[in-house]
């Protein structure tokens, strides 16, 4: 069985939220459906996507497991944005979270060092 997953992420503003999910994701998007949306493959049949969705703008959140953690993290940084939080828990999983201009929150996760 193959499960393709969509994760929507509502926005205000399509051209700054846009810019701001390559920065953060590191590549233009994958595809754009139409004016409203633009899609972005994060692995085989995972995907997110925003959308311009004024009235649910800011209420996203997202967690993306990485194996990668400190170099997808660093490579953030590179490109300019900084996380607005950081967690480690008692098992040792780390958590970033990155908040786009409408205030949707998308982390990446990894494993314990």
């Amino acid at each position: 069985m193959t499960v393709d997953l969509f994760a929507g992420i509502p926005v205000r503003d399509y051209a700054a939220a846009a810019a701001w999910y390559e920065r953060l994701l590191g590549a233009p998007p994958s595809f754009l459906p139409n004016d409203t949306e633009a899609v972005w493959e994060l692995a085989k049949h995972r995907y997110v996507f925003i959308e311009v969705r004024p009235d649910h703008a800011g209420h996203a959140m997202h967690t993306v497991f990485v194996s990668d953690f400190d170099a997808r993290i660093a490579q953030i940084a590179e490109r300019g944005l900084e996380p607005a939080g950081r967690e480690t828990y008692d098992n040792g999983v780390r958590k970033a979270t990155f908040r786009d201009p409408d205030g949707n929150e998308i982390g990446f996760g990894g494993g314990p060092v």
